[in-house]
């Protein structure tokens, strides 16, 4: 394992992280167990957010007694002051820690996203506020919209951008990489497994590993899949034209049906919340059936109001079939409700 500075900040941490959401799956103990052999085999690096049920207490159980030797990623999809102050206090509370290394808004994808946490009592005041007072050490962003990820970057207010990257979101290859290079901030690679759809590893991270510059954050919920992708990091990364055609092949099989999740189709004239529920069976692969179907509850219950009028495929720069994906991911989701025979587990995120 390789240890690099994480950008221009005085972090230094594993070349591959772990994304936290699928030990929200994990009993307390098998979730610790993961996370501790992770450190152990040399990940440093380890992102979560408020939002992701008790994976930040999970992982303060884990971390109890070598806190100085993790890097922290947490956040928050709040967009004003008071709730982004509430959620630093919470996750240091889950956590168990004074500290958190990296604080990230997350999700600004568009321009009323930016106007509200950047205006009065907005979110960025309140990560400045807890950076001074010395609860965050420095202050990220992450979005799923390339234009407005480059907006971010040339801001110049942020240490890192976190974004999908892999063979089929490939957005970010062109510009962003450089653009976050040329400003010093560190490119933490979400969804390197395009949110689960991408099923093999090896071609996952060859394809990664021949972008310089990039900390992946795969989500692991077993030792096994700690160990298989660490393996890739102890040879030398080559890519074959057997490599290429399985990559291309994954383009071809996912590109019309895979959501980007870029949010260009927003806002629906209905009220639907279509981003999250076209992710709806990714979510459901990670957290849970049961999870799943009470986390996404609010944006689910919305697809109902769907009149197929249109207007999202005509926005769509990827020409998917949003309305048809929609009541294939809603069916989905009743069944899952069905399912839960009665109750949902997990309780509910603050």
């Amino acid at each position: 394992m390789k240890y690099l500075p994480l950008g221009s900040t005085d972090l230094t941490v594993s070349e591959c992280g772990f994304g936290c959401i699928p030990i929200i799956r994990l009993p307390q103990d098998e979730a610790v167990r993961v996370l501790r052999h992770a450190f152990d085999r040399g990940i440093t690096f380890f992102d979560t957010a408020n939002a992701y049920r008790d994976s930040e207490e999970k992982m303060g159980i884990a971390f109890a007694g070598i806190r100085h030797k993790v890097v922290i990623a947490t956040k928050s999809l709040l967009r004003s002051a008071e709730g982004v102050t509430g959620h630093v206090e919470n996750s240091l509370r889950k956590l168990g820690t004074d500290y958190l290394d990296l604080y990230q808004l997350h999700q600004i994808a568009q321009e009323k996203d930016w106007a509200e946490v950047t205006g009065p009592s907005g979110a960025l005041e309140a990560a400045m506020a807890a950076k001074a007072a010395g609860k965050v050490r420095h202050v990220g962003v992450t979005s799923h919209n390339l234009e407005m990820a480059l907006k971010l970057v040339r801001t110049g207010l942020f240490d890192t951008i976190q974004f999908p990257f892999n063979l089929i979101e490939e957005g970010a290859r062109d510009e962003l990489l450089g653009a976050a290079r040329n400003a010093g901030m560190a490119f933490i690679c979400m969804k390197p497994f395009g949110g689960g759809v991408i099923d093999n590893a090896a071609v996952a991270f060859t394809y990664l590993r021949s972008h310089d510059g990039i900390f992946p954050i795969p989500g692991f919920e077993s030792c096994a899949q700690v160990d298989e992708v660490l393996s890739f990091y102890e040879r030398d990364n080559v890519v074959t034209e057997q490599d290429l055609a399985i990559m291309e092949q994954y383009r071809r099989e996912l590109g019309k049906r895979f959501c980007r999740r870029c949010e260009y189709c927003q806002p629906c004239p209905q009220g639907v919340m279509i981003t999250p529920a076209m992710g709806y069976p990714i979510v459901a692969s990670r957290m849970s059936p049961a999870v799943a179907a009470d986390f996404c509850r609010k944006a689910m219950e919305t697809v109902p109001l769907c009149t197929e009028c249109g207007a999202c495929i005509a926005r769509c720069p990827y020409e998917l079939p949003i309305s048809d994906i929609l009541k294939a991911n809603y069916a989905m989701y009743r069944g899952h409700v069905a399912g839960s025979q009665g109750g949902f587990a997990g309780g509910k995120s603050s």
